[in-house]
């Protein structure tokens, strides 16, 4: 039987935000996330809210964003979760409303199957001009997507594990019997089966 779960990456498997690490490099970090805990709590719309913090990071060397992202920390427990689902039959799905450049190297390293973000726009010179592109841009590409994943693969709601932390996971808690709330904002545990208030992803293999 086929088995799902999928996990977002900011503050859920990756212990930060990936934008406040590339706005801490240019001075915004307060700003951004400032920016970015209303999102997560729901007070602004997901969609004008990346366009806005992206923005703040126009100049930044393509370079700089690769760095960073080669290096950011995982939560606690990333790895052993990752491969006791696997070993539970669970094929495993990154999403993200953040940037490939950070989680398509982070899911290699910890054998997640497939990711999908966003693509940060440079220029020619390889620096960032501000703008942004991709799937995960909207507050029900989350949910978007799992429906299609799960027609591809052949998966019920019954067998689909979804964890996330902030207002942009609703639309995925939707499409899953199982929806773990991971250290999440109260708009998220309000959609969930079961939270998690300690920063230890193991603490899912007791749930699944």
């Amino acid at each position: 039987m086929a088995k799902l779960a999928v996990f977002d990456f900011d503050s859920t498997l990756m212990d930060g935000e990936t934008i406040d690490f590339f706005a801490e490099v240019l001075g915004f970090k307060e700003q951004v996330v400032a920016i970015t805990e209303r999102a997560m709590a729901g007070e602004l719309d997901f969609y004008a809210s990346l366009i806005e913090r992206v923005r703040l990071l126009k100049g930044l060397p393509q370079s700089k964003v690769e760095e960073i992202c080669a290096d950011l920390p995982m939560i606690p427990g990333a790895q052993e979760v990752v491969n006791g689902l696997k070993e539970k039959g669970y094929t495993i799905i990154c999403f993200s409303g953040g940037f490939r450049s950070a989680t398509e190297p982070a899911c290699k390293k910890l054998g997640i199957d497939a990711d999908f973000s966003n693509f940060l726009h440079a220029d020619e010179n390889g620096i960032l001009t501000g703008a942004v592109g991709g799937e995960m841009m909207y507050s029900q590409a989350k949910g978007d997507m799992i429906i299609r994943l799960q027609a591809l693969l052949g998966v019920t709601r019954e067998n689909t594990l979804v964890v996330g932390d902030g207002a942009n996971d609703l639309s995925m808690f939707a499409h899953a019997d199982t929806r773990v709330a991971f250290c999440a904002k109260p708009i998220l545990k309000e959609a969930a089966t079961h939270c998690v208030d300690v920063k230890d992803l193991r603490e899912i293999l007791k749930i699944v």
